[in-house]
């Protein structure tokens, strides 16, 4: 077994600050490494963290530290690609010893699980709330799943391109995903599409592409589906998400969303 948890959303700003005046991005993301820690030795294969952008809210050198010093706390190694909220050129400064940072341009990466690889696409276009991957980005994709040939894949991104049914979120969503999708579809091997930017548990299908959106880490986006009204904020708990290669009986990936929080518990089933 092999998997990776992923964690999107944080949205960390300076230290003694909040987002939006109300939520405390990095109280909550501290919360989250403690249950991940503490879940960590009931899940067996999880190699590393997958961080699917936006870490910090407002792209600053200070919030990237913040960030930084956090996640020294969580007990496994980690990778990012950037969302809407992020600065490409002072994440890269912030993270360039990180053997997954490339020197320059887009933040892609590919990494080889065994059973699967994850190609990490950035869908940051920097001034704008939506997303894009771009001639740059589709081309990489295009060299990636040639590299892997066969292999079943999990192509992350920040902005998915499931719509939400939230219409202020599916707006700013990824706006050449159409590309994207014709390219996993055409892959000979089963594929799935992990995004965040809603802050909020989602999945659908897109052709014989299953689509996820993960929970942030921090506040939740009101799910309101009346059309003309801006995205507001509310207060859920967060969580982040385990995805899992089983073997047997069917091998496949499986995913499963950890809420933040200590719950009573486990207790035997029985009378």
């Amino acid at each position: 077994m092999s998997g990776f948890i992923q964690i999107t959303d944080t949205h960390v700003v300076a230290p003694g600050t909040l987002v939006c005046r109300r939520s405390d991005s990095a109280s909550a993301l501290r919360q989250a490494i403690e249950t991940i820690n503490a879940k960590l030795p009931l899940l067996a294969g999880i190699d590393c963290a997958i961080v699917t952008g936006d870490l910090t809210d407002h792209g600053t050198p200070e919030e990237y530290a913040h960030f930084a010093a956090l996640m020294e706390d969580l007990n496994l190694p980690w990778r990012a690609i950037p969302g809407n909220h992020d600065q490409r050129e002072a994440m890269r400064s912030a993270f360039a010893d990180a053997p997954w940072m490339p020197i320059s341009g887009p933040i892609h990466w590919m990494r080889d699980f065994g059973p699967f690889s994850v190609i990490a696409l950035d869908t940051l276009l920097e001034g704008a709330h939506y997303g894009e991957l771009g001639p740059e980005g589709l081309a990489f994709l295009d060299a990636s799943l040639a590299a892997i040939g066969d292999q079943p894949a999990i192509v992350a991104t920040h902005h998915p391109w499931m719509h939400s049914g939230i219409p202020a979120m599916d707006a700013d969503n990824l706006r050449d995903g159409a590309a994207l999708m014709k390219r996993l579809e055409a892959h000979p091997a089963p594929l799935r599409m992990i995004s965040g930017h809603v802050h909020r548990a989602m999945t659908g299908q897109i052709g014989r592409v299953t689509c996820q959106i993960a929970p942030a880490t921090c506040h939740a986006v009101l799910t309101d589906h009346q059309p003309q009204t801006d995205p507001q904020l509310v207060l859920e708990p967060g969580g982040s998400t385990v995805c899992r290669w089983l073997d047997a009986p069917e091998p496949g990936l499986v995913s499963d969303v950890i809420p933040t929080g200590a719950f009573p518990g486990p207790f035997p089933f029985q009378d």
